[in-house]
């Protein structure tokens, strides 16, 4: 049986300032309206701060308000008053019209579109508190989405092999040339830091103008029949952790960022951040030697920040 809380408010009027600032939090926190200065929310510890906040602020505003802990119905009603299926529907008939017209879209603006639906969906979603399989089926049309404007941003970047990843040892990788295309973004720079600092200290990087230009011997990666590249949903740099056994909890959470700056996906706290600086960089420094360098800096700053369990500012 769910747990419920009950936010009962009533101020004068002409308290306009007061209640539209209730009414934003409260729809921003996803609660039902029980009648007319009654919202409802499923009894959770984020959920009851959000209901004290706003007592405090009515009363403070010359209102009155109190917070109750109430039972569910027999029939279930209150569960039901939460369903988020229609919020769903609606973000999933936006992936599938944005699809539909990708071809005739500019890439920056298919990107910004797409992130605003992956915003849409993160915000539905910290509200469904009852999730369903409509959940699942909207994230994977948005992810669907995703990968085609990622293609579409750059257009070289490797598909999916759909290859197993194998398990390798990293003594036959060391010493080692590695090939990768030049101008590299994310994925690239993410997995040459952690070639160089996990895998092949000594490694030595080639940047190519395209693939086919890859030195006899050397190791490609993220391209298209290189040596390491992505495999199912794995980019590259997961790929590389993976093959080599690189477990550790703070390199799995560096994954999971270079997979949504590659791929999208529900975006880290720190994604937006990271991805400004790095695109910085990106602008700034012409010799991908020198961008390599600089954004390693911002990998080892995140490494250590993920590995004292702290959130990136």
């Amino acid at each position: 049986m769910n747990q419920w809380i009950a936010l009962i408010i009533s101020l004068p009027t002409g308290h306009a300032a007061t209640r539209m600032r209730a009414w934003r939090a409260l729809k921003a926190a996803g609660a039902a309206v029980l009648r007319d200065g009654v919202y409802l929310l499923p009894e959770r510890d984020d959920n009851r701060t959000v209901f004290e906040n706003l007592r405090t602020g009515v009363r403070t505003g010359g209102g009155t308000a109190c917070v109750l802990r109430v039972e569910e119905p027999d029939d279930g009603g209150f569960t039901a008053m939460f369903n988020r299926a229609a919020d769903y529907e609606r973000l999933i008939a936006d992936s599938a019209a944005m699809l539909g017209q990708l071809p005739g879209t500019n890439a920056t603006e298919a990107f910004r579109q797409v992130r605003r639906l992956r915003k849409t969906f993160d915000s539905v979603s910290a509200i469904d508190f009852f999730p369903g399989h409509e959940r699942a089926h909207a994230d994977a049309v948005l992810q669907d989405v995703e990968r085609t404007v990622a293609r579409m941003m750059a257009p070289d970047e490797p598909g999916d092999a759909g290859r197993l990843v194998a398990r390798l040892n990293i003594a036959d990788y060391r010493g080692r040339t590695w090939a990768t295309r030049s101008r590299p973004w994310v994925d690239r720079l993410a997995s040459a830091w952690l070639i160089r600092h996990f895998i092949d200290p000594e490694a030595r990087f080639v940047w190519l103008d395209s693939p086919g230009d890859r030195p006899a011997g050397a190791l490609g990666f993220d391209f298209d029949g290189a040596s390491f590249s992505h495999a199912g949903a794995q980019v590259t740099f997961e790929v590389l952790l993976a093959s080599f056994g690189l477990t550790q909890p703070a390199l799995r959470r560096l994954g999971t960022l270079v997979h949504y700056l590659d791929l999208g996906g529900a975006p880290p706290a720190e994604a937006a951040g990271v991805e400004s600086v790095l695109a910085g960089l990106r602008d700034k420094l012409d010799s991908d030697d020198a961008l390599l360098t600089a954004a390693s800096a911002v990998f080892d700053g995140l490494l250590i920040t993920f590995e004292k369990g702290m959130p990136a500012p």
